[in-house]
């Protein structure tokens, strides 16, 4: 197989041409697309996002991209959501009311509490700001292909105010410490989903994002 094409899906949530490129140097073909039938034909998609749940869920919707997703996941071929892409994946989320997401998986998406704080080596606490932006470690029990080759405990780069609760353990891929235990990553047969943004994530994300390509390839070999 040559590079496989990968289908970024352009909902109006995301600058998407950061991913795009971190693609691009992990060997995809990666197009950024808006077309429902563009996301059906290629090798593997990937759903990134940054904004409101329930906005993003209207946009999708008004464009059948919704149902090709549902489509595309349907087929067996390999799909990852980025940050809002992993919370859309759940069934509702709290943000700013209740909105329904694409109920792939079981569970919800909350935000994070307002008075989280962590105590420090000295025993003083210190109160944690929400959003969560910036380093984070990322735990796993390794045996997760996107995981493939990241030390437990490495850190990756995040940027939300929300995080998903899955009703099923057995989703649960990684987690991450913020005041909180938080998921951090779920998986499902050809579906995986991550809070952090691995094209911001230096040498952790080029190494999950080469993960995914040679799931891509693996698959299709």
């Amino acid at each position: 197989m040559g590079s496989p094409t990968v289908a970024i899906v352009d909902y109006g949530m995301a600058n998407l041409r950061s991913v795009q490129k971190a693609l691009e140097l992990v060997g995809a073909n990666a197009v950024i697309t808006s077309r429902p039938e563009t996301v059906l034909n290629s090798d593997a998609v990937v759903f990134p996002g940054q904004g409101a749940f329930g906005d993003s869920m209207k946009n999708l919707r008004s464009t059948g991209l919704d149902e090709a997703l549902l489509e595309f996941i349907s087929s067996g071929k390999p799909f990852l959501g980025i940050c809002l892409g992993l919370q859309l994946l759940f069934e509702e989320s709290e943000e700013m009311g209740h909105h329904r997401g694409l109920g792939v998986w079981p569970g919800r998406v909350r935000r994070f509490p307002s008075n989280l704080e962590i105590t420090m080596p000295d025993g003083e606490t210190r109160k944690l700001k929400v959003p969560h932006i910036g380093w984070n470690q990322v735990w796993h029990d390794g045996n997760n292909p996107l995981l493939k080759g990241v030390p437990n405990g490495a850190y990756a780069y995040f940027v939300h105010s929300y995080y998903v609760v899955p009703k099923e353990e057995s989703l649960v891929m990684c987690r991450t410490d913020y005041g909180i235990e938080f998921v951090s990553g779920c998986w499902r047969d050809n579906v995986w989903g991550i809070q952090f943004h691995p094209e911001k994530s230096q040498a952790v994300g080029r190494k999950v994002l080469t993960n995914f390509i040679d799931i891509i390839i693996g698959g299709s070999s």
